[in-house]
């Protein structure tokens, strides 16, 4: 999955399937170290993704109305 098609429900459903084929299968080494930089990189961008709803979400229940989300 390239960086432009990542959006957290993707992300999160190739997190699942990656923790189910380490737990069910035995990847040889390189590809059980392959799979586990892919998931590290997907959770990164999950909990990226997840901070940033928090704050837009503070900033809207804060005020009451929608602003423009700023870093």
């Amino acid at each position: 999955m390239t960086k432009k098609q990542l959006n957290f429900e993707k992300s999160l459903k190739r997190l699942e399937e990656i923790i189910a084929e380490m737990e069910n299968t035995e990847p040889n080494l390189d590809k059980a170290l392959n799979l586990f930089a892919e998931g590290a990189e997907l959770v990164k961008f999950c909990s990226a993704k997840l901070n940033e709803t928090k704050k837009k979400i503070k900033i809207i229940t804060a005020s009451g109305e929608v602003k423009p989300f700023e870093e």
